[in-house]
This record gives structure tokens, sequence and C-alpha cells, in this order.
């Protein structure tokens, strides 16, 4: 089977350069990691502007969604394929986490009908099946989708259950709360599927559809190590459980796709990522976004804090700070993916570049560059 994935295409930020280049591709299918729609104000001496102010009403939201969709290549791409989603975080409001606002101020009251209005215009522009659909501010989106016995897809929802991010977001060393055994990144009832579902997959990739980088990137400077809150590391407990889930009960071939970011990344998965020594449990690839960022890239978009991190932890393999989507090819002997970058999103008709080309071995955890 042949699939892409991509996520956070920012309609300010420019144009859906990628999606023209996917169509002409033989896909048996889209995954979309989130970020489909961003909630902002629409700002002036932009590529494009969203239209109104920010989005809080049911109204707003499929304002919202009815503008990305007239964009002709998003239609396009969703004419031709079909597709597999998931949220992040935009389709509602930035770095929220259950019934956490990131914004101070905020009554449970206003923060769930808000997330009511979200999750209703989801789930009606977006292709999901009748089981998720909303319950008031609430919504099981995660879910099942076998592709025979080839691949498995584990559909991920890394925002409703999560606890609140430990030590106030942002980037800080991993202490205090990123340790507390009762956080959780997706919920207990959540995980608790995601294992059994595991347990029972015949598929020779089980693939993990989800959203925040799982490999835990030390952006730090020397001995002054930083970790993203917002993503697996700041939920540690949970993220360890899971890997060592993955080398104990002998999952077969597990890959974690990863939006959320804006760039790309190839990470090893290590039970102990301290241990240089410690096994290899999964592959993680990171797609980078569709326009979110700007030109990103050869448009001099060098990111400072993400260089270093590339150089300094050793599980990385490649990284990349391009626009575009990934293109993934599944055989049962290997998993090759190609990394295609579009140089420009600032104006229509990018050509596209594969900047990188990694390939996964059944049953070698790891990637490769090919």
């Amino acid at each position: 089977m042949r699939f892409a994935f991509t996520s956070c295409q920012h309609y300010e930020s420019g144009y859906f350069n990628g999606y023209p280049h996917m169509q002409k591709e033989d896909l048996d299918l889209v995954v979309h990691l989130g970020d489909y729609i961003y909630e902002y104000k629409g700002i002036d001496n932009r590529p494009r502007k969203h239209i109104g102010n920010e989005i809080e009403s049911l109204g707003d939201y499929r304002t919202r969604y009815s503008q990305y969709r007239l964009d002709m290549t998003l239609q396009d791409t969703h004419r031709l394929f079909p597709w597999l989603v998931t949220w992040d975080d935009h389709e509602f409001d930035n770095n929220y986490a259950n019934l956490v606002s990131e914004e101070e101020g905020i009554t449970p009251e206003s923060f769930l009908a808000r997330r009511m209005n979200a999750y209703q215009a989801y789930y009606e522009f977006l292709p999901l099946r009748r089981r998720s659909f909303p319950q008031g501010p609430h919504m099981k989106l995660y879910r099942g989708c076998q592709y025979g016995r080839l691949a498995n897809f584990h559909v991920l929802d890394t925002r409703q259950y999560r606890s609140d991010q430990p030590n106030g977001d942002h980037q800080k060393p991993m202490t205090g709360k990123v340790f507390d055994s009762q956080a959780t990144m997706l919920g207990r009832k959540q995980e608790h599927w995601l294992m059994s579902s595991l347990l029972q997959s015949t598929s020779t990739w089980n693939v993990l559809a989800q959203q925040v980088m799982m490999a835990p990137l030390n952006r730090g400077e020397g001995e002054d190590r930083r970790y993203s809150m917002d993503q697996w590391p700041g939920y540690e407990i949970s993220r360890r459980r899971l890997l060592r889930f993955f080398h104990e009960r002998k999952i077969p071939n597990p890959v974690v796709l990863t939006g959320d970011i804006h760039v790309n990344w190839v990470n090893d998965l290590q039970l102990d990522f301290q241990d240089p020594k410690s096994p290899l449990v999964g592959t993680e690839l990171v797609g980078t976004s569709m326009t979110s960022g700007g030109n990103g890239g050869n448009g001099g978009n060098v990111i400072p804090e993400y260089e270093r991190a590339a150089r300094q932890n050793d599980f990385v393999k490649w990284y990349n700070s391009n626009r575009g989507y990934v293109s993934c090819e599944l055989t049962p002997n290997a998993w090759t993916t190609y990394f295609r970058a579009t140089p420009f999103v600032d104006k229509p008709g990018a050509p596209v570049l594969t900047n990188g080309t990694f390939v996964i071995e059944e049953g070698k955890p790891g990637a490769r560059s090919a």
C-alpha cells in the first residue's frame, strides 16, 4: 500500500502547495495528523487572511472550515483519496489539555461551550464514522483502521484526555511533575484500548497516527537539558509505559506518525533514551507542516534550537525544516518513507523535491537512509 501524511495547514501562512503533488501519487490513503484549521483571527500582510476574529461560536468554526475547504488543492485531494483524520489543538484552541485552557481566566462553562462548537464543526466537515458523533463537548475520536494483514492504523487523540502540561508548559528540564505517575497523555480508557488493539493486531505494521513528538528531544544547551512539556516527554511515565509495552509484548513493527512541530524528524525510539545501548523498540516519523511557519527550509527558516537538537540527540537520524508532506510505501518486508518538500508556500505553484528517503526493515526497529 501507499499513503501520505501531513498536518498543520495554517491558511494565512501560505498556499497548500504539497497537495497538487500528492494528487499525482497513487495513494490508498491520506492521513492528517491535526491542525486542519487554525482558530486565530485574521491578520493583515500575510499570503492569505482568515475571515473574522478568533473563532468561538459554531457559526465561526463552520465559516473557518468553509474558508479552508474553498481551497481547490485541498478540495481535490479530498475528492481523490480516502482520508484518515485526527485533531490536535488548533481545531479548538492552542495547547489545551483536556478541560484546561492555555489562557487564564477562562471559566469551565465557556471552555466547554466553545469545545462543543469546535467538536461539532470538526465532525461536520471531516470524514468520520457515525460512532464519533459528538456528545456535547465530548467526542470519541480514537479508533482503529486495518488495511488487511499489511498495516493496522491506531488513530490516537492526545488532547481530549491528557493531564495538564506539567511544570507550567513550554521547554523545561525533565523534573517534578514530568514523573507524576498519575499524569496521562491518552487517558486510562484510551491507553487500555490502544494496548488491547496492539495485542490483537495481526498486521505486519502497527501504525500509531498521533499528534506530538514521542522521542525525548533535548532542546537545551550543554547541561541545561530542556524538553517540550506539551509533547510525550512531559508525560514521561506514560511514554515509558508505552515503549516498555512495545518491548515486553513484542509488538510487531510499531511506527509512530507525528505532526505538530512543523518540521521533519526521523527518530529511533529506545526503551531508555539515556542509555546508548538500550534496545530500539520502534521508529518515529515526524511530518512537517503543509504551510504552518511559512516558507521554511530554503526560505531561510533556520531554527537554532532544532538545529542544535538534531546534532545533540543521538536517536535523531534526520531533520529538515521544509514544508510539504510524507509519502510512505509499505510491503510485507519493508517500509520506505519519502520526505516530499515544497521550497515555498508564500505563492502557489511550488515544485516538489524529495529531501530524504528512509527504510524500515520488517522486524528491525529503527530507520536507515536509503
